[in-house]
């Protein structure tokens, strides 16, 4: 009723069934919204980083100690692709007898790793055979009579 005494005839009245689909409204979209963005996020991302995080940080020194080793040797390694789509690595300071494989991954998405060995062209240069186009890191291990070496590159 209003202040005139009269009933009200309007269809402007706010009643519970107004505010039940409002809430549910809202909550459906707040739903909807994650579940969608937790699709994405599981479509995207491949897996973890590392299986046990604890495991990990207990070899973390261990790991500090072989790069350190590792850039006591001095070599160094560019990594890019050819015309071809091959891998080219130019080496300096590598033993002209070391072996070299190349391990790839993709930087996103779905896992997609590979491995080439690196066949020798000529001194310090070596290709492998041929490599997807698209977005790659490298990592690239030497192996040369005991002493080994890696180093990690992105390749378009």
């Amino acid at each position: 009723m209003n202040r005139t005494g009269r009933k009200r005839t309007g269809t402007n009245r706010f009643t519970g069934w107004h505010m039940t689909v409002i809430l549910v409204g809202f909550f459906g979209v707040v739903i909807a919204v994650n579940f969608t963005m937790a699709f994405f996020a599981i479509d995207r991302f491949g897996g973890v980083v590392v299986e046990n995080s604890y495991v990990a940080s207990q070899k973390f020194n261990g790991w500090l100690d072989e790069a350190r080793s590792e850039d006591r040797l001095g070599w160094k390694a560019d990594i890019e692709r050819d015309t071809q789509g091959r891998l080219a690595v130019i080496t300096e300071g590598v033993p002209q007898d070391a072996k070299l494989v190349a391990h790839l991954r993709r930087p996103l998405g779905t896992p997609d790793d590979r491995t080439f060995p690196l066949l020798q062209t000529s001194p310090h240069h070596y290709r492998s055979a041929d490599v997807e186009p698209g977005r790659w890191i490298v990592r690239l291990e030497v192996d040369a009579g005991g002493r080994n070496w890696s180093h990690e590159e992105h390749v378009d």
